[in-house]
C-alpha cells in the first residue's frame, strides 16, 4: 500500500523521485488521482507557498517542489482526464512579445497546476495574437501576462486590447505580474489582479474564477 502522506512530503521536501514513486503505488492500490491531487498534492503546494511567503522557503525551494508536483501530475492528468474531473479553472500563462524572462512566470504556471488548475503555458515572446488563439483553444478563464522589463510592458496593454478586439474580454480574467509590473500599472491598462510573486498566484485565480 502507498503510504499517502510521503506523497505530501515529497512535494513539500522537492524529492521528485519519492513523489513519482508514491503516486505510481497509489494508482496500482486504486486509490482516486483527484483525492490524491485535493488531499496531498494541493495542500502540499500551498504550504510550500505560506512558507516562501515566510521567508522559509526561497526560489531554489519553490522551483523543486513545483518539479516533484509535475513528476506526479504527469502521471495523473490522464487519469484525471479519463476520469471526467474539472479542474479549478483554466489558465493560458506566458512571458509577452518582446521578453525572454521566463523563471516568474514559470515559478506562477507551476504553482497554478499545483493549484489544481488546467495550464497552458506559450513561454516567452508571446504576441497578443497568440494569446487569443489560445484562450479561444482551450475555453480558458484566466490570462496570465509576465513581464521583466519595462520596455516589454506596454505588450500587457496591447494584449487586453486584443482580447477586447476578440470579443473575449468579458469571458476571461487578466493577471499581471513581473518585476516593474505595479498594482497601479495593472489597473491603468485595465488588468483584473496583479500578482506580486508566484505563492499569491493561486489564491488570486481561485478568486477571480469564483467571480
Amino acid at each position: 500500500m502507498a503510504e499517502l502522506q510521503k506523497l505530501h512530503d515529497a512535494i513539500l521536501n522537492g524529492d521528485q523521485k519519492t513523489a513519482i514513486a508514491v503516486t505510481q503505488q497509489a494508482i496500482e492500490d486504486k486509490v482516486s488521482p483527484m483525492d490524491l491531487v485535493t488531499n496531498y498534492m494541493v495542500p502540499a503546494m500551498a504550504e510550500v507557498g505560506r512558507r516562501f511567503e515566510c521567508e522559509e522557503y526561497f526560489v531554489p525551494e519553490l522551483l523543486l517542489a513545483a518539479r516533484a508536483m509535475k513528476g506526479s501530475l504527469a502521471i495523473l492528468r490522464p487519469l484525471l482526464a479519463a476520469e471526467g474531473a474539472e479542474p479549478v479553472g483554466r489558465v493560458v500563462i506566458g512571458t509577452v512579445k518582446g521578453d525572454l524572462h521566463d523563471i516568474g512566470k514559470n515559478l506562477v504556471s507551476s504553482m497554478l497546476e499545483g493549484g489544481g488548475f488546467e495550464v497552458t503555458d506559450l513561454g516567452t515572446d508571446v504576441p497578443s495574437d497568440k494569446f487569443v488563439a489560445a484562450v479561444k483553444e482551450k475555453g480558458a478563464n484566466i490570462v496570465c501576462l509576465s513581464a521583466l522589463l519595462t520596455v516589454t510592458m506596454p505588450s500587457m496593454k496591447t494584449t487586453i486590447a486584443a482580447l477586447k478586439e476578440a470579443g473575449l474580454r468579458d469571458k476571461v480574467k487578466v493577471m499581471v505580474g513581473g518585476a516593474p509590473v505595479t498594482p497601479q500599472y495593472a489597473q491603468e491598462i485595465g488588468a483584473d489582479a496583479y500578482g506580486e510573486n508566484a505563492s499569491v498566484a493561486v489564491s488570486i485565480a481561485r478568486n477571480l474564477s469564483a467571480k
